[in-house]
């Protein structure tokens, strides 16, 4: 039988799973923009690089999470 504290745990890594599939999505829609225009490649360079970041660091989280 699950306990509450697994079923929130558990919970939890599925919203952190859904956070790293939006950002992976976000990350390709803007490196389809930076395709169509050389302003977007500028302008969304930063942020790419960031957002997979936080997607390197999302995935430590969650490798470290499931250990427990």
């Amino acid at each position: 039988m699950v306990t509450p504290t697994e079923k929130n745990h558990n919970k939890h890594l599925d919203l952190l799973q859904d956070y790293k599939i939006h950002l992976i999505k976000y990350i390709e829609e803007l490196e389809k923009l930076d395709k169509q225009s050389e302003f977007a490649k500028k302008w969304n360079e930063t942020t790419i690089k960031e957002r997979r970041q936080e997607v390197q660091v999302v995935d430590k989280i969650l490798k470290n999470l499931i250990r427990f």
